[in-house]
């Protein structure tokens, strides 16, 4: 029934002022999210270019192992290859008739349950204390492979008092970001 002669009726104020509110915030909710995209993007650069060096960092320590290696077997020695700084400890059997010092030394490895797995630097203590458990705990030597394939899949982490798993970089830069430590990798 709005005819020429018609006009719309007066839109209340309060409502035009939502409608500029919603507006406004719209814009600013526009500018925060491509912030955060370029923040994401310079994060994943980052991360890639670590991840780059990190593989060539162990490339050439590989590649100076093997010559080092070579090089002692055409001189007629032996190669003794550098001690591991850095073991992976799984508890492999129960609780039944444990001793109360080796129940503790279980519980200060984290090692709880059957079948539950931690790394461990190796220094003079915790080498000793491995020695102390051995026939509760398997434990070896991990390579680069394996231990990112755990972290990736098993990796938790602690902040604010909550075990929450690794899954991404941005989680990691925000918490270990002061320790320069940007990425898993």
């Amino acid at each position: 029934l709005i005819g020429p002669h018609h006009t719309m009726p007066p839109v209340p104020e309060s409502q035009k002022k939502k409608a500029k509110a919603a507006e406004k915030g719209k814009a600013t909710a526009k500018d925060a999210l491509k912030a955060k995209k370029q923040q994401h993007k310079k994060l994943r650069t980052l991360a890639f270019q670590r991840a780059e060096k990190y593989a060539a960092q162990y490339a050439r320590m590989e590649a100076s192992e093997i010559a080092e290696r070579r090089a002692a077997k055409a001189n007629g020695n032996l190669f003794v290859p550098a001690e591991p700084k850095l073991a992976f400890v799984i508890r492999i059997r129960g609780i039944n008739g444990v001793s109360p010092r080796t129940k503790k030394i279980l519980q200060l490895l984290r090692l709880r349950q059957i079948h539950n797995g931690v790394f461990v630097k190796l220094n003079k203590a915790p080498i000793h204390m491995l020695r102390l458990v051995e026939p509760y705990i398997a434990y070896g030597y991990p390579n680069l492979k394996s231990v990112r394939e755990l972290v990736y899949k098993r990796g938790f982490g602690k902040i604010k008092g909550q075990r929450i798993a690794l899954f991404d970089n941005k989680m990691v830069n925000k918490q270990l970001g002061g320790s320069d430590i940007k990425c898993v990798e």
